[in-house]
Formats: C-alpha cells, structure tokens, sequence
C-alpha cells in the first residue's frame, strides 16, 4: 500500500477526518442538562452582556484558535482550492491539540480577495482567542496578516511566514555559537523570495544580522536596486535588494557564512557549497527535496557544514510544530493582544537554549539513529521533545508581558506546574514531590555510577536542585561518560574500589556475620555497588539510595535488605505504584515484594501505601481488593482481605478510611459504594488499592499502564528503614529522577522510621 493510499485509509476510517468536539462538563442528568444550556445558561450570557471580558471566564475562547485558509498555497500541493486544503488544516487542529492543549475549529474560506477575507475573519473575533492564517498565497498573504493584526485584539499569525522563521533562527543562533561566528557578521543568502523568505529575513534581523548582509535570490536572480527600480520586485521583498551586480544563487553564495533555502529542490551543488565561508551552514528547507541533499552537502567540504533541512530522516529538522502551538499556548494564557516581534524572539531563543540541555530518553528512543546531543548535528530540538512546551511557552508569555501585549501576567512556576498538568496528571503530581525535595536536597547514594543513564540523571538532580547526587564507581570512567555526554557537571563520586574502607567492611560484617558471612567475604560484598551504597545509607554518609537499573529486581533488592533492612516494627516491605490517569490517581500495592501475603501483611502493605500517598498531598481512602464483594465469597482467599481491614478499621492508630474485601470496580465507582454498598467505610472512590497477591498487583498495574492508559511512576520501595527505592530495568532518565525526589522527600521526614 502506497502512503497515499493508507492516508486515505486513515482519513476514511470512520467517523471520517481527524477531529470532533468533545464536552468538557458532565451532561448526565436533566439537571447538568439545563446548566450547559437552556435555562440556566442564561446566567453566563448576562455575565457576559455585561463585561465581555468574563468570555474567557465562561466559555472555551481563551483556548480555542481559528485556524484559517482559502487553500491558495498548500505546501506542495499548490492552490488547491478551500475545501481540498480542510484535511490540511484538521491536522493543524491535531498538532495544536497534541502538542499545546489547545482546542481549533478549522474554517476554510472560498475567498480570493484579501478584502472579503479579512471581512469574513474580522467578523469571528467573539468566537477566538486566536487566529493562524495558513496556506494563503503571498503577496496577498502579508495584506491579510497586516490589516487583521490592525483590527482584531486578539493574536493573529500566520505561520507559513513566521513559523519557519523562528525554527531556523533558533538553529542559526545555535548553529553560528557552534561556528564560532557572530551573528551581526554573517554574510546570509536566501534561495527563494516570497513570504517565508521574506518573513525569515525580517526575523533573522532581529535576532542581529545586519540587513545589508543579507542577500536575496529568485527564479530571476539576485534581487539588486536595479531590479526594484525596474518594478519587478514586490512591496514585501523590494526591502531585501541590495545595490550590488546582477548575478544568480551561485554568485550569491560565494562567500557566504549562511544558506537559507526556501525554493525548490536541487537548485544547489557541491561546487556552490566549496565557494562559501568557512564552516558554513547550510539550511536546505525546501520540502520534500532540500535544494541539496543532506549526504553531497555534509561531502562537499572537509571542515563542518552545519546543516537542517524540513525532513524528519535528518538531523536538524526545522519543523514549525516546534513553535506554533507553544506561542500560542503562551499568548492565550496571558490573554495577549498580539504575536509580537519580542515575543517571536523569545520562542527562538527558548528553544536554542533548549537544545543544549540533556534529552530525555522517550526523544532519543524516537529518533534512535540519530546523535542527540548539542553540536553540529543537534541545534534544534526534537519535535516529540515535550519539554518544549514548558520552555517556549513561558519565554512568550513573559515576553508578552514585558512588551506590553499582555492584558493578565503570570509567574514562572506555577505556569509551568499548570502546563505540565495539560500534559497528564504523573506530571501534576511529581510536581507536589520534586518541590518538596527542592526545598531540603538530600544526599542520594546512585549504586550504578558508570550507567550512562544514572550519569545523566544525576546531572539533572544537581541542576534541577532536586537532590544532592552521589555515584558510585571508578571517578575517570565516569568523568569521561560525563565528558562524552556534554554535561558540564562535577559530580560527587566514591570509588568503593580506591581504597580498603575498613569501617565500611566491618559495619557489614556486624551486620551479617551471624548470617552466613565471613570477613573476608564483606571485604568483597564491599567493592559492590549494591552493598557499599547500601552501608553508606545504613552508616549516613548518604541520606537515601537508588539502584536496579541494572540488575533484576529481586538481586537489586536483596543487598537493602540484608544491610538496610525495614523500619522499626516493620516485618514486610512494599513495592507502591502510583497511576495516573487524565483526572484521576490511585496509588496500587503491592506489585513487586510479597508473593502471598496473609492478612497482617496486607495490613502493613496497606498503611505503606497509604503513606506513599500522603507524600503526594494524597489523603488515602484504600480498599482490599479481591473477587467478591464483602463477604459474598468465603473461603480462605477472600478472607485474608477482609481480615486485613478489619483489623485496620479497628486500629486507633490508623486515621484514614479503609474497607474490603471488594472487587476493584466497587472500589471505584462512587455509585456502586454509595448506591449498592451503602454501608461501605469509603463514602468516596478510593485511591489506594491493595491487591491480594503480588500476581494480582502485578498483572493490574501492567494491564492498566497499556490498555487503561495510566502513567506509571514507581515502584516505590515502602516499609523500609532508610529511604531505599529499587528502578526497573527499563527505567528512562525522567524515573529515575522521580524516584530519586520520593527518596529526598522520604528521608526529609523526621518520623520516617516510626511506623
């Protein structure tokens, strides 16, 4: 099957197309149904009738974006008319949606004349918080932006001119920091001169090149004075033509330090590549073939060619869903008046400084042939890169603030806290615990030093100030994996080989020595990671401890135990997993510790859980689960739960509501609780699930996290001493992290050994 036809396949699939509305308030009842419209939505209409202002307050305006065509330039495609380009513009909804939370009713317009367009657009500002003008043919496309940008008080932009612009001039900032080359120096030919050319130029200006370093090519030439003169240039691109001899593009880009191709394929060369300045870059745009193929340009030459094309099979894609989304997100959220110039810049140079910073796994998973790290071939960031959102996104609606466009501001923090929660709730609730552990760094022990991936998270806890990292390993080696990763960071590191520790080999033989172990052997233990972190918590040298990325996880497990151990009073340890869902998190135990416990260890697994919670801002309303439901099944399985919360229900100690045994759907749905089982100890879903046996929490959180959706973080190692959590195998950086805060927060808790 050809891509086109399993595009139309994809695009058949019923329902048809790619987008649908969806209501965000519940429409259950007769009750609900007379609040979202007739009587009751005559109470927002007033508000509104008397301060259109409350729009944004009452209705989705503040996120909802109009994109607009008449389909006169589809990139590739040509004018194709507006009802041909509407799959065009769905999957421009799709990638606001996707990328930015950000709702879009695609409107496409049978008009030709600029006049009834921008008429027809003026007319449907009530409806938007913003405008993106896409796929219209220039000149008339500047005529439309210009005049609606003039009348309307809400963003208008269009991205076919300032969306590639921004991408490549985060690239070129990049990429002349990596040429060791001043961007006010930079001598700059563009191939192409029509609205992204000319868009481009203009942002290029900004960021600091010099106009009159710029040059400008067409079908028909260099633009030069004389051309002007001669009426054979536009208004837009006259700006551009320089006083200097007639020529083509292989004139232009002799000696040129930049390329910018906005044309069509194949119109450059090898020898047009050699003729230019040292260490040129070389941004070949055209789509879907670059003015010059990735391979001949990077071969022309023997010193770097930096080089970013449109597609996706190569380094430095300059991608405009890299910005679109992310400024808008930014200028709705402090309700700007416009897309300004501070404000393009600001998105430009958040996303330069983002491609210098450490990807995170799930990226490099994504684009696994490719070098993601910053240099010559990484000076943009990765499409799937979600923390775009979180860079980008601030920088414009800051700059939106400081320019004056703003008409509401916002702190930094707490915006980000709010973007993270539209990305999913694990981000929403790992927040409430990474600012915890900033407040208090704890010293964390990483057993597996020379682990490229425990590297990189340690760099991110001493950046991010989450915890106070130590590795464990031999100092070069992980020096040089640190080196080779970039990450300009000087870690604590300890070497459990560089020296006898005598006190650290006789802590583990008082420990172990009636359990089998001679000295002799400690002296051994002691070089292993597993066990040395494990004494170095144990003595308090290190605060917490974090290791199994490397090994499985009972092996991972077995060293904590036998030098950590669990708390005062604690007979069983416990592996919690929190799942997230889009507006829901239930903490489920145990999923990787007791095979088959009895009913008072599934009392104790249950307060651990419950503890997990709590370090959440969670308060924990848990359920036994099992088959049946309180007591319609009896026999010895359904019993050990039903004992477990008896016995928890009659603890003076235990402060939170507890009941069971009962099946999971019980536990879940309010009405059945509230409706069925009346009596039920829980008036409210629970939160904190214990399963029967570690089979039953294995299988339910797996079976959750692929076919429920959930975001898994964990599991999280309760019951325990010290502060002691052990990875999967399969963790990314990002878990690691996480993990390493729960610990931080665990060992800031002055009463973490009293259970």
């Amino acid at each position: 099957m050809s891509l086109e036809d399993e595009s139309l396949e994809y695009h058949e699939r019923r329902p048809p197309g790619k987008t649908e509305t969806r209501t965000t308030k519940p429409t259950n009842t007769q009750r609900e149904l007379s609040l979202a419209y007739s009587p009751g939505v005559a109470g927002p209409c007033r508000a509104i009738a008397d301060d259109t202002d409350a729009a944004y307050r009452y209705t989705g305006k503040g996120n909802l974006v109009g994109v607009v065509s008449n389909g006169s330039a589809v990139l590739g495609l040509g004018d194709i008319g507006p009802q041909a380009s509407k799959p065009v513009m769905e999957g421009k909804g799709v990638l606001f949606k996707r990328f930015a939370d950000i709702d879009v009713f695609d409107i496409e317009l049978d008009h030709d004349d600029p006049d009834a367009f921008v008429e027809s657009v003026a007319g449907m500002e009530p409806t938007f918080g913003g405008i993106n003008l896409e796929d219209i043919a220039a000149p008339a496309c500047f005529t439309i932006e210009e005049r609606l940008r003039e009348r309307l008080s809400i963003p208008v932009f269009h991205d076919d001119q300032h969306g590639t612009a921004i991408i490549s001039g985060a690239a070129l900032v990049n990429a002349a920091d990596i040429a060791d080359k001043d961007l006010e120096s930079l001598k700059v030919t563009f191939a192409g001169a029509g609205a992204a050319a000319v868009a481009t130029a203009r942002f290029y200006v900004s960021l600091g090149v010099r106009p009159a370093n710029i040059t400008m090519v067409d079908i028909d030439g260099i633009l030069t004075t004389e051309r002007a003169k001669a009426g054979e240039l536009n208004p837009y691109n006259r700006e551009f033509a320089r006083d200097i001899p007639e020529g083509d593009l292989a004139d232009a880009m002799v000696d040129a330090d930049v390329f910018v191709g906005l044309s069509v394929g194949g119109i450059v060369d090898e020898e047009m590549i050699r003729s230019m300045a040292g260490d040129p870059i070389v941004f070949a745009m055209a789509n879907p073939d670059p003015e010059i193929g990735y391979e001949r340009a990077k071969a022309a030459r023997e010193d770097t060619v930096i080089m970013a094309t449109g597609r996706s099979d190569y380094p430095n894609q300059v991608n405009n869903v890299l910005g679109f989304p992310f400024i808008f997100r930014g200028a709705l959220d402090v309700r700007a008046t416009e897309i300004n110039e501070q404000m393009k810049v600001a998105a430009a140079r958040a996303l330069a400084d983002l491609a210098r910073k450490d990807v995170p796994d799930a990226v490099r998973e994504a684009y696994g042939d490719q070098p993601l790290q910053f240099g010559p071939e990484y000076i943009i960031p990765k499409p799937m890169d979600p923390r775009v959102l979180f860079e980008v996104a601030p920088a414009v609606a800051r700059a939106a603030i400081d320019s004056g466009a703003a008409r509401t501001t916002l702190e930094r923090e707490p915006y980000v806290e709010r973007l993270e929660a539209r990305l999913g709730k694990s981000r929403e609730m790992m927040r409430v615990v990474l600012n915890k552990a900033k407040s208090d760094p704890k010293r964390v022990a990483l057993a597996e030093g020379h682990n490229e991936k425990i590297v990189r998270a340690a760099h991110q806890l001493e950046e991010r100030n989450v915890a106070e990292p130590v590795l464990i390993g031999n100092g070069e080696r992980i020096e040089r994996i640190a080196d080779d990763l970039g990450l300009a960071f000087d870690p604590d590191v300890v070497d459990p080989t560089a020296e006898p520790y005598e006190e650290y080999v006789d802590a583990l033989y008082e420990r172990r020595k009636r359990k089998g172990i001679t000295r002799t052997e400690a002296e051994e233990f002691i070089r292993d990671g597993n066990y040395f972190a494990s004494v170095m918590v144990e003595r308090g040298d290190a605060d917490a401890m974090l290791t199994g990325l490397t090994h499985h996880y009972p092996s991972a497990l077995r060293p904590v135990l036998q030098v950590i151990g669990t708390a005062d009073g604690v007979d069983h340890a416990a592996g919690v997993y929190m799942l997230t869902f889009k507006n829901r998190v239930v903490f489920l135990a145990d999923a990787t510790v007791n095979q088959d416990p009895g009913a008072e260890t599934l009392a104790e697994v249950a307060r651990h859980a419950a503890d997990i919670a709590r370090r959440f801002d969670v308060d924990p309303r848990v359920a036994l689960l099992s088959y049946s439901d309180f007591g319609s099944v009896d026999n010895e399985g359904t019993r050990k739960p039903r004992r477990a919360a008896e016995r928890l229900r009659t603890d003076p100690d235990i402060d939170f509501p507890v009941d069971g045994e009962m099946q999971a759907d019980t536990a879940v749905l309010e009405e059945t609780l509230q409706g069925t089982y009346e009596f039920a100890a829980l008036d409210e879903p629970a939160n904190v699930l214990v399963l029967p046996n570690l089979e039953a929490g294995n299988i339910a959180y797996k079976l959750l996290q692929r076919l429920g959706g959930a975001e898994a973080v964990g599991p999280m190692l309760a019951g325990m001493a010290k502060p002691v959590h052990v990875l999967q195998r399969d963790d990314e950086v990002k878990d690691i992290v996480n993990l390493a805060a729960v610990a931080t927060v665990e060992s800031q808790q002055s009463d973490y050994s009293s259970h």
